[in-house]
């Protein structure tokens, strides 16, 4: 999907009290970035199988496309950081990130996220996109379920910038991550399921 693609987004102030049933699914199917099923009215979850009917701990019905920013810091010897953020809701270290808001881009909701999330406004270079996938969110239900888009960028021979939890991060910090061992090993916690296999994919390619 190009950076023009109409995505499947929402802005949550609370649970989505709309019966599925009278969402117009076929407008959002069109604009999935997972295929997905709709039966009896419900959208079915294409990612994640044998969850509890409903929305689970989301607040949306369906599709709803988030943004991860994984920025890496490398040292003139060439280790590797990686910034994390603890989650306020108990679900472990995660990158900073979340849902799109209407008519943003990927790029610019990375970039939002990261500041609200970590205090970290400004970067030496420029993200570069991965793509679009599913991710299992331990939050998903049967009929709800996120993807993301995932934003790279690297800080290379500089002090690390300072950063601080904000928003719903308890925490953010920049941890060792020359592999994705060395990361689980430095963390006290585990890691936000949802992130697991994106931070495998980048620290260990």
């Amino acid at each position: 999907m190009s950076s023009t693609t109409s995505y499947n987004t929402t802005t949550p102030n609370g649970p989505d009290t709309t019966d599925p049933r009278d969402i117009d699914w076929t407008e959002r199917q069109a604009r999935a970035v997972v295929p997905f099923d709709v039966v009896d009215g419900l959208p079915i979850n294409p990612i994640t199988s044998g969850l509890p009917e409903g929305r689970g701990g989301l607040w949306h019905w369906g599709e709803v496309v988030a943004a991860d920013a994984v920025v890496l810091a490398f040292d003139i010897n060439n280790r590797r950081r990686v910034l994390l953020v603890e989650r306020e809701d108990g679900h472990g270290w995660a990158l900073p990130g979340g849902m799109l808001d209407p008519g943003e881009t990927p790029k610019a909701a990375a970039v939002r996220e990261l500041a609200e999330e970590t205090g970290l406004k400004r970067l030496p270079g420029e993200f570069y996109m991965l793509p679009a996938r599913g991710v299992p969110d331990p939050r998903a239900g049967a009929n709800a379920w996120m993807v993301t888009v995932p934003a790279v960028a690297a800080i290379r021979d500089l002090p690390l910038p300072e950063v601080q939890g904000m928003d719903d991060a308890r925490y953010a910090g920049w941890f060792p991550a020359d592999s994705y061992a060395e990361l689980t090993t430095a963390l006290e916690g585990e890691v936000f399921a949802a992130h697991v296999a994106l931070l495998r994919e980048v620290l260990d390619a």
